[in-house]
């Protein structure tokens, strides 16, 4: 085994500089050099980011499998890479225990019939609702659990080793203020002074070294936390097929619901009339079950809206004006901010990612997102 001395004490050495310069900063015996303001918003912005999107992964787990129970046997199937078990959901157990029950009963009477075609119409909305949380799953909770699981955990691997060569960069500065004092009180001795001057020149070297490994550090997590802005904007994109799996689920449920109700007002009078005689027995006013006027066709969602006008925007070489549906805070010095409802012109640029537009307002030009505009005819 390679076993280096020299470096395991250098090593040894620079790590119990780092914990003297921490202790003596909080402590308050030692400067600390800040960073700049706008790198100092991007972390913040990174952390809002990495805490919200926990609290939106978690809440929508929380929707799509209420038993914490189940919830748990998934993760831990999912950590050991095995399929999870195939179980039916709430609405298809219901469905099947109506339709055991109206086989019971006898499908040719009317209280069973009931039951079967309730039971086949229940089974049918659970249908429906795993399609459903399929789709959330692989078009919204794994985007997300990517972002958390990787490009956050890169932000955060990259913003601890700024944090080490800001330590070192004060380390330096420390150094190199003592061996100032030391060398203004070097006594006339030649062998002394020029010892001290050694020791001056070694740690003025030390802390440009320092510092341009911080800048070097600053650079590439200042780097980072700007692509924050297009995971928002993916987020967005995940958001909009979140709303529409979420819409085509309810849209189909009520329809078979609509559906349902219509064949249970198509039972024989004999049956009706003996419930209204029940309930007027019971003393109670006779309900009937409202119908539901329906449209002969639900409206479908209307995902991706104006993305051919997009294409055809990219594939030109013109500009069109654009309407903003959201403010947005440019993250950078190439990307415009903009304020909800405010017209600007948008045109493509060659080389440009497929989901950013170069903006144009009088004489501020920048890019932005195509997922906060609307193009106007």
């Amino acid at each position: 085994m390679d076993f280096n001395v020299k470096r395991l004490a250098a090593d040894a050495g620079t790590l119990f500089s780092r914990a003297v310069q921490f202790t003596e900063e909080k402590l308050g015996q030692a400067e600390k050099t800040e960073l700049d303001a706008h790198l100092e918003n991007l972390l913040c912005r990174a952390e809002s980011t990495k805490q919200n999107t926990e609290r939106i992964l978690k809440q929508t787990e929380v929707l799509l499998q209420p038993n914490p129970n189940v919830r748990i046997e998934e993760f831990l199937y999912e950590k050991l890479e095995k399929k999870v078990p195939s179980r039916m959901n709430n609405h298809e157990t219901l469905g099947q225990s109506m339709i055991e029950s109206g086989n019971e009963f006898g499908p040719g009477t009317a209280y069973g019939n009931a039951l079967i075609k309730c039971g086949e119409t229940e089974k049918q909305i659970g249908g429906a609702e795993r399609e459903f949380i399929q789709s959330a799953a692989v078009n919204f909770l794994t985007p997300f659990r990517n972002f958390l699981e990787g490009d956050y955990k890169t932000i955060l691997k990259e913003r601890k080793l700024l944090q080490v060569k800001r330590l070192d960069l004060d380390a330096a500065k420390t150094r190199l203020k003592k061996a100032r004092v030391g060398d203004a009180r070097a006594v006339v001795s030649s062998l002394i002074y020029c010892t001290q001057g050694l020791i001056l020149k070694l740690a003025e070297q030390d802390l440009r070294m320092s510092q341009s490994e911080f800048d070097r550090q600053a650079e590439i997590t200042r780097l980072l936390l700007e692509g924050v802005s297009s995971t928002h904007a993916h987020h967005l994109r995940c958001l909009n097929d979140f709303v529409e799996a979420q819409t085509i689920y309810y849209a189909q449920s009520y329809q078979y619901m609509v559906d349902l109700q219509k064949q249970l007002g198509s039972f024989p009078s004999t049956f009706s009339s003996n419930n209204n005689q029940s309930a007027g027995c019971s003393g109670g006013a006779s309900i009937s079950v409202p119908t539901i006027a329906v449209s002969a066709s639900l409206p479908s969602p209307s995902a991706g809206r104006g993305s051919t006008g997009f294409s055809e925007l990219r594939s030109s070489s013109g500009s069109r004006k654009a309407r903003v549906l959201y403010d947005y805070d440019a993250a950078g010095s190439s990307e415009l901010s903009l304020l909800a409802d405010e017209v600007i012109m948008v045109s493509s640029v060659p080389g440009m990612d497929s989901d950013w537009l170069m903006g144009e307002r009088g004489s501020q030009k920048g890019k932005v997102p195509i997922t906060y505009l609307e193009l106007l005819n």
